[in-house]
């Protein structure tokens, strides 16, 4: 799927995430790649004026979600059934960068790892691996 494809089929799918005014958007996928950005606003920052490790994990799922997607189409019922975060280090309020690519794509399950940075910057301040149960699928 392109990143127009899977824009359009989140902003349908997930109404509350993707979209004009939301806070999550497909920056590129690739072969077994995406990368995907939190617009970040005062509601995913905690106390101390960072963003909230929920909205990390969010924005992690997101991106190896994106990444599943963007080599098997647009399968709605892919479902996450671990996932495991590491925080590095505050990130700054503003925009952050997930950048996930998958390891492994079998027939009924994916695992991908995701590396979150703020921008311009190739400083992790969390590191993620996520796996994914991929739904029976017709035949094509």
């Amino acid at each position: 799927m392109s990143v127009r494809e899977l824009e359009a089929f989140l902003v349908r799918e997930f109404p509350q995430a993707f979209g004009p005014g939301k806070p999550h958007h497909v920056v590129s996928v690739g072969r077994k790649i995406a990368t995907v950005r939190l617009d970040a606003d005062d509601s995913h920052l905690r106390p101390g004026g960072t963003i909230s490790g929920p909205a990390m994990m969010t924005l992690a799922d997101v991106a190896v979600y994106v990444a599943l997607l963007g080599q098997i189409g647009p399968v709605g019922l892919a479902v996450t059934t671990n996932l495991s975060i590491n925080f590095l280090r505050k990130p700054m309020p503003g925009p952050l960068f997930a950048d996930a690519r998958l390891i492994k794509l079998g027939k009924r399950l994916a695992v991908g790892d995701v590396g979150l940075r703020g921008p311009g910057s190739d400083d992790l301040v969390a590191h993620c691996v996520a796996t994914y149960s991929i739904p029976d699928r017709p035949a094509a």
